[in-house]
This record gives structure tokens, C-alpha cells and sequence, in this order.
């Protein structure tokens, strides 16, 4: 699949740990040819943490884009209708966003490009990072995997003993399920043995 020409919106929620795995994928997509187009939780634009100062993460992917990144409800609600995506990635997707987006709650500009993007029955692909995948969350998780146009970047446990709710996706599969799930198949295997991935 040659993604040069397609236009996809990237959105990222509150994993902060996970972004400098994700972050790289973001700028294969873009040297692939692709328009990317970033979507920021509130989360991402406001919080600090160890991982991170959130301007510091902006101003990364503002460079690596070149794009505005769109960081609230007002501004992503017209990539339903007027500005439609190819695509829409979530990576990383939290827990809290997976229960929100399985249960169609829409409540930050990440989720609204989602919905948009299924509106329009194009594919979304999300790659997961939560603590309670195998907890609380897997039936959201599941509900979203039985759910038609939603493909899933390959995901195992992380680390099973010391958190063994804990789902993460294999970021370095990212452009390979964006390119199968714009042919409208599911990257496989999407179970994959994260514990023992020694390369990343």
C-alpha cells in the first residue's frame, strides 16, 4: 500500500510513557508520503510528568508534521464532513479513552476525529497502552475489536508479572496495520508476546 497522498490524523492520549515509541512511527507515516494531521487530548497538551514536559512533546510533533495540531472538540469536528480522513490513528490509546470510545463518549478532540472517521466508514487504528486491558476494560476492548471499520496495531502484556492487566501495542507495527487497514483487513498477529520483544 503506498500511503504517499493519503491524509491521516494521528491523535495521541495520556500514555506519557509511551510517546517516544510512538512518536518515531508518527514520522514514518509522514516520510511515507502520507499528510498527517495530529489530534492532542487535553491531557497531552497540559500535563508535565517525568516522561516530558508537554510543550516539549508538542513542539515535537508540531516538527515532525509540519501540521497544526488540532487540540479541541471545536477544531476536529470538521474532519467528519468537510475535511474527511484516509485514516485515524490512536497511539497511545489509554485505558480511560478505550472505555470512553467503546461506550461512544466523546468528549475530547482525539475521540471526536475517531467518530468522525466511522461516520465516514473509514478506518480507525488504535494501539493501546492501559494498565486494565485484562481487568475492568476488556470488555471495552473487546467491544471495540468486534467493531466493524476498528483495527487494532498488534498488542501483548508488557510486562505480566509486576502488572498483569497491562496491555501494551507493538508500536513498531503502526504503518504496517494503517496500510491493511486501508485495504480494510486487520494486521496480524494482533496477539503478539510484547514480554519477550527485546527491541523495544
Amino acid at each position: 500500500m503506498n500511503l504517499k497522498g493519503k491524509h491521516i490524523g494521528f491523535g495521541l492520549t495520556g500514555s506519557h510513557c509511551t510517546y517516544s515509541a510512538v512518536l518515531p512511527e508518527m514520522k514514518r507515516l509522514v516520510d511515507a508520503g502520507a499528510k498527517v494531521t495530529p489530534f492532542v487530548s487535553h491531557t497531552v497538551k497540559t500535563t508535565d510528568t517525568k516522561f516530558g514536559e508537554s510543550d516539549d512533546w508538542l513542539r515535537q510533533i508540531k516538527e515532525i508534521t509540519s501540521e497544526e495540531i488540532v487540540d479541541s472538540i471545536v477544531k476536529a469536528e470538521p474532519f467528519g464532513p468537510k475535511t474527511p480522513l484516509d485514516c485515524m490513528v490512536i497511539a497511545p490509546l489509554t485505558g480511560n479513552s478505550t472505555s470512553k470510545f467503546a461506550n461512544a463518549l466523546t468528549d475530547s478532540p482525539v475521540l471526536m476525529a475517531a467518530k468522525a472517521t466511522l461516520r465516514n466508514l473509514k478506518p480507525v487504528v488504535l494501539g493501546i497502552s492501559t494498565n486494565d486491558a485484562l481487568g475492568l476494560n476488556g470488555m471495552n476492548l473487546m467491544k471495540l475489536m468486534a467493531t466493524k471499520n476498528i483495527y487494532f496495531i498488534p498488542y501483548g502484556q508488557d510486562d505480566p508479572f509486576k502488572k498483569p492487566n497491562s496491555l501494551v501495542a507493538r508500536m513498531s507495527a503502526l504503518q504496517d496495520t494503517v496500510e491493511a487497514a486501508l485495504e480494510g483487513k486487520q494486521f496480524q498477529p494482533v496477539l503478539v508476546e510484547r514480554y519477550k520483544d527485546t527491541n523495544e
